[in-house]
């Protein structure tokens, strides 16, 4: 069964910071179509504040991920803080004491992440929010896995997935949040924490297949 060791992968949590900077002015660029457009800003900053103290430690994924999430949930405002916080405090949680990641781990890790995340709000599939994104997600890991497909390949159906949720939000009406207010003014536009939800998916997962060792 393919797996990676959960010692020193925290680099992944700076893969995802890099990737989040990069595309911070694309994140609030969709955010300020129907939301405050300040998405990015604040995603960049959290995600940059924990990767700035994650450099050089050679920390275990677990442990990036909870600094990541404590930066997230103390130090960010906005709704995103506390939700991807939860997400984040949840993941590393789920693996603190795991050597070795396998895919059933990693799926018990992603379900702890949206449990988090569901229990913060009144959010469900279709209302135009991360959870387009995160909820498809997961279940294309767990179908991938029963399958009998390899960690690797689930979880390329997992980035699939979250990028194919991501863009259902484009055909969405907002329920939850400020661009709720717009009614169907919110159709027509990527969702930002659904986009910004597939970037964080996309180098978890990449960076997993890159560890991944039989």
């Amino acid at each position: 069964m393919q797996s990676f060791q959960n010692a020193k992968a925290g680099d992944i949590v700076l893969s995802m910071a890099e990737r989040i900077i990069e595309n911070r002015a694309y994140l609030s660029e969709i955010d300020g179509k129907i939301g405050d457009g300040d998405h990015g800003v604040n995603m960049a900053k959290g995600f940059g504040m924990a990767a700035d103290r994650l450099r050089g430690q050679d920390a275990s994924l677990a442990k990036a991920l909870d600094t990541l999430g404590t930066v997230l949930m103390t130090e960010i405002g906005g709704s995103m803080g506390p939700l991807y916080g939860v997400m984040f405090t949840e993941f590393a949680e789920k693996i603190e004491n795991a050597e070795l990641i396998d895919a059933p781990s990693f799926s018990r890790m992603l379900h702890a992440g949206l449990e988090g995340v569901s229990s913060i709000g009144s959010a469900k599939v279709g209302d135009k929010t991360l959870l387009d994104t995160l909820v498809p997600a997961v279940k294309a890991f767990d179908t991938a896995t029963a399958s009998g497909a390899s960690f690797h390949d689930a979880a390329a159906a997992l980035v699939a997935a979250a990028e194919t949720g991501r863009d259902s939000t484009i055909n969405l009406v907002a329920k939850i949040g400020r661009a709720s207010r717009l009614g169907e003014r919110s159709l027509g536009v990527l969702d930002a924490g659904a986009t910004s939800c597939a970037l964080i998916l996309r180098s978890l997962a990449e960076g997993a297949q890159a560890r991944l060792q039989s």
